[in-house]
């Protein structure tokens, strides 16, 4: 079938998840959690006697957040190949795709702006970075659910989803116990 749309819901490459079970959108989780609870952590080392173990918790969630947000990225380059070229998916995609690499980036330079110096409260201008491209992260992350939710990227199709709204008959049972 030559549809863009029925195209768009099949996978490029097993390594993009099955049909139906695109990967991308289970590991994004991993860069978005990660990232969120360094903001956290940063928060909080200005809030306690002992800052330290804090900062080298944020760290390390943002250490965490790089290498799954590679991750992530890899799978949904396999989804945007399914997007054919030219379609306000295609546009929405590249966005999203460019938001989430910039925001990687940005995750990648704290890390090396951290690195050096991992004790007491963690800087405001680290905070601030850090606050920014969380801000720019949910952003992508209403791009990447309007792929999915509007646009249908890489979900079944609707056939394939009426499935699990068909009634099936109840079982018969004499005089009201059970099976």
């Amino acid at each position: 079938m030559d549809d863009p749309q029925y195209l768009a819901k099949q996978p490029v490459s097993p390594l993009a998840g099955s049909y139906g079970h695109p990967l991308h959108p289970i590991l994004a989780t991993v860069p978005i959690g990660a990232w969120t609870g360094s903001l956290v952590f940063d928060i909080a080392s200005h809030l306690v006697d002992d800052p330290d173990f804090l900062a080298k918790g944020s760290l390390w969630l943002i250490g965490v957040g790089v290498i799954g947000a590679l991750a992530a990225a890899a799978a949904g380059f396999l989804d945007l190949l399914a997007i054919p070229p030219g379609t306000p998916a295609f546009r929405t995609a590249l966005v999203h795709m460019s938001l989430n690499l910039a925001v990687t980036l940005a995750y990648a330079i704290g890390f090396g702006w951290r690195m050096g110096d991992v004790t007491g409260a963690v800087d405001l201008g680290q905070i601030a970075l850090s606050a920014v491209s969380l801000a720019c992260l949910a952003v992508s992350g209403f791009l990447g659910g309007k792929l999915a939710y509007r646009y249908g990227v890489r979900v079944a199709d609707e056939r394939t989803q009426a499935e699990g709204f068909a009634r099936t008959p109840r079982p018969h049972t004499d005089q009201g116990g059970t099976p």
